[in-house]
């Protein structure tokens, strides 16, 4: 919907004009999956699609919402927020307001419309595009003055506790942080960040539509496994405190010792974060062949050590993988369904689209959802009156 639209459809339901529009992006990891939990280091993007939030003041204590993708309102009170198992696209907003009045941060009423074409359930961080939005509609409608630090901090809090998905930082991170034209290389531990040129580069976007609730998972099953192949290196490396913290040579030295499958796990993390470090050096030096074959490596690892793919991610990268032209894929997002990213030049675009089309549909009976993306920035605010 067009941001007139969405204004038409708030001065509908509530009969005034909102004073503010928050517009807060999606992301895909280009390369760099499953270790920012582990404090590694991640190459996430922002992408132009988002997560759009209108909002005005409310004189009362009570939160309105009206999600336009749902056809849905909900109202609550401000000083009782519960976990909504009906209307459970409202938990983010009420995730994210319970946290800020827990620091302290003094909230009145709100009316709200929110609107989004972040794909959800699709591995492109629709979660913390709505919770970034949501914090950020929030600082800037009662001038709360939260740092960006804090917001993403807060918006990773409410994924972790009231949602319930013990994401790592980056899905928050990107969705505030980033800039045009640039993917960004964050190491999860220090919160450094980087700012790596992507302008040349042609990422598309192929959607299995195969979906999956993220909190039902294996996810929070590979996150117990990484902790307990730290406790079986630190027999050796006392002073490890992540799988960050273990060199590749280390690994080699002692993978007969941690059992299966952990010792896969394991190796998939301790190589991912190799890789991630290289992606950035190749994407700086414009060498997108080399970066493509990292991307080929990491969804390999994904696929048979991490084991978090699913046939319909396989068969898009391996669709890719047999088209000249084509670069580098792998799935990204926490697996078990979602989307591919493929690095393409740009002249095989239409044809891979038509082919990777044709081939999925006569595999799976129907298309995927293809689209190409662009490095967007992070999450914005404007007033509008």
């Amino acid at each position: 919907m067009t941001d007139s639209q969405l204004i038409a459809k708030f001065e509908e339901i509530y009969g005034k004009r909102p004073s503010l529009m928050v517009k807060a992006p999606g992301r895909v990891n280009l390369i760099g999956e499953h270790t920012d939990y582990n404090d590694g280091f991640v190459l996430p993007m922002a992408i132009n699609r988002y997560s759009v939030m209108l909002a005005s003041q409310r004189n009362d204590r009570v939160i309105s919402i009206y999600a336009e993708n749902y056809g849905s309102l909900v109202r609550f009170p401000i000083d009782n927020i519960e976990y909504d198992n009906e209307h459970k696209w409202s938990n983010y907003q009420r995730g994210v307001i319970k946290v800020l009045k827990a620091e302290g941060y003094d909230i009145n009423g709100m009316d709200a419309l929110l609107w989004g074409d972040v794909p959800v359930g699709a591995g492109l961080s629709s979660s913390a595009s709505v919770e970034a939005a949501t914090v950020l509609t929030l600082n800037a409608l009662w001038n709360l003055n939260i740092s960006p630090l804090n917001m993403i901090k807060f918006a990773k809090q409410t994924e972790n506790e009231f949602v319930g998905v013990n994401c790592g930082i980056m899905d928050q991170f990107a969705a505030f942080l980033s800039k045009r034209n640039h993917a960004l290389l964050l190491d999860c531990r220090s919160l450094e960040h980087e700012y790596i040129p992507v302008r040349d580069a042609r990422f598309i976007i192929c959607d299995t539509r195969v979906r999956r609730e993220l909190s039902n998972s294996s996810y929070n099953e590979r996150r117990e496994e990484c902790r307990e192949g730290v406790k079986v290196l630190r027999k050796w490396l006392p002073n490890i405190e992540t799988l960050r913290d273990v060199k590749v040579e280390n690994f080699i030295k002692y993978r007969e010792a941690i059992p299966l499958p952990v010792r896969n796990r394991v190796e998939h993390v301790v190589k991912e974060n190799d890789r991630v470090l290289k992606g950035a050096r190749f994407l700086k030096a414009g060498k997108f062949k080399d970066f493509g074959e990292l991307m080929y490596e990491s969804h390999n690892s994904l696929k048979n050590l991490y084991e978090v793919s699913c046939y319909e991610l396989d068969l898009l990268v391996d669709i890719a993988r047999e088209t000249n032209g084509v670069l580098g894929a792998r799935m990204t997002g926490a697996g078990f369904g979602g989307c591919v990213i493929v690095l393409i030049e740009d002249k095989v675009f239409k044809k891979f689209k038509t082919k990777a089309a044709i081939e999925y549909k006569k595999e799976k009976g129907l298309e995927p959802n293809i689209f190409v993306v662009e490095a967007s920035d992070g999450a914005r605010a404007s007033f509008l009156i």
